[in-house]
């Protein structure tokens, strides 16, 4: 059925637009601006909302095959819809990891019978993510993977990361990096600073970012690949992305809504659902970030959407396993600690939330341009809503903003003409 939505905001990064219009859809594609509904055309009056290119989450874990107690394609994707999310991108790091041509095309017929939003697949680095074995990148790209990456997993070994990035280079598609130096990281259970000291835990520095950060943009540099940083959370990783930037090496980064709004002291609580990799930071790493965020720094903001059943999540915090949920709470997180506060305007944080991850990732989504499909989402910005367990769609509940009052919500989602429900 064919869409006619009027009266919005209309906001698109990708064309500098920001006005109050109409568009109308040919129940597929977008067709046409302004104008007047023609007869079959369902009418959506979008007055006092934001008509946006749909989200696009370049860092989500659908933990199926393997741990579908934990998730499933489609309950993530049941999330991703609440979220405002009308594409989202699944990580290698499932049982069996994404490094075949098979498991590629196993997300592919999941997300088809899902039905709901786009789902595309991010391929291993090396065979099994164990970071020994390059994987077979061309075979993996030509059956549809957009990306390699061994998230939660990192590449350590330096040869192995220079050949993939020339691997990528002769795709052109970017290798997503988990910037840690396990060495430096092991045993680990939150940032390592004043608050671990005190509590007594052990720490993960900064430097273990830090380093491998320095290390990935090196071998970009060598190999003239494109990088993109995953889950950015130090101040020193903001700097080393902000100085290769103006080197032109060609790196992109990501961060998280709770990296942006949530520091180590969240864990004098002993909560594990304030347990993350990379963890939390400091309140000097979190203004560092929302800084880089501010200043194109970092291009995009991930959810890093890491779901794990509670029983999972009810152990010491030491055994817990990383990791928090966020498709359904990003919009809302940002929205009353970002917009609220003037930190980000609306159609920079469409962009980071849109536009650049389409742009990163190389796929044709992020636009309201006439002639591309037609993923939209309808937000009321001034919506303000408490989250409870009841609000989430996915199969966890892994959440540390439950009984947070946010502002923003996605009200009407439209992937490719059809509006979704979730």
């Amino acid at each position: 059925m064919s869409l006619f939505i009027q009266n919005g905001r209309l906001i698109d990064p990708s064309q500098n637009l920001d006005r109050i219009g109409s568009l109308r859809t040919d129940g597929v594609k977008i067709v046409s601006y302004d104008g007047s509904p023609q007869s079959g055309d369902e009418i959506i009056d979008a007055a006092g909302r934001i008509v946006s290119p749909g989200f696009v989450d370049m860092h989500v874990h659908l933990r199926e095959p393997g741990k579908e107690e934990d998730e499933t394609i489609d309950t993530g994707t049941q999330a991703a819809i609440f979220g405002g999310f009308t594409t989202i991108v699944c990580c290698p790091n499932t049982t069996p990891p994404i490094d075949s041509q098979a498991m590629v095309e196993f997300v592919r017929q999941k997300a088809m019978r899902a039905d709901r939003c786009n789902v595309y697949a991010i391929c291993c680095i090396s065979k099994g993510r164990e970071g020994k074995e390059l994987a077979e990148l061309g075979q993996l790209f030509e059956a549809g993977a957009i990306a390699c990456s061994d998230d939660g997993a990192p590449v350590e070994d330096a040869e192995l990361t220079r050949r993939a990035f020339e691997y990528c280079r002769m795709f052109d598609k970017p290798l997503l990096s988990h910037p840690e130096v396990t060495s430096l990281t092991k045993g680990g259970v939150m940032h390592e600073g004043a608050v671990s000291l005190q509590l007594g835990l052990r720490g993960m520095p900064a430097a273990a970012e830090d380093v491998m950060i320095v290390q990935d943009i090196t071998l970009a540099e060598l190999t003239g690949g494109r990088l993109h940083v995953m889950h950015v959370s130090t101040g020193g990783a903001v700097q080393a992305i902000r100085r290769a930037k103006e080197r032109g090496v060609r790196v992109t980064a990501e961060i998280t809504p709770h990296h942006l709004t949530l520091t180590d002291e969240s864990l004098r609580s002993f909560d594990s659902h304030f347990k993350m990799s990379p963890p939390l930071r400091s309140r000097d790493h979190l203004e560092a970030c929302i800084e880089g965020l501010r200043d194109g720094t970092i291009d995009a903001i991930a959810t890093d959407h890491a779901p794990h059943a509670a029983e999972k999540k009810m152990q010491e915090l030491d055994r817990a396993p990383f990791g928090i949920i966020g498709l359904e709470t990003a919009l809302g997180v940002v929205g009353i600690k970002l917009i609220e506060p003037g930190l980000l305007d609306w159609p920079t944080l469409i962009a980071k939330m849109s536009t650049n991850p389409a742009r990163i990732l190389g796929i044709p989504k992020g636009t309201l341009q006439i002639g591309a499909d037609a993923d939209i989402t309808l937000i009321d910005p001034e919506k303000r809503w408490t989250v409870t367990k009841e609000s989430f769609r996915g199969k966890s509940k892994n959440s540390p903003y439950l009984g947070w009052e946010l502002r923003g919500k996605a009200e009407t989602v439209i992937v490719r003409g059809r509006i979704i429900k979730s």
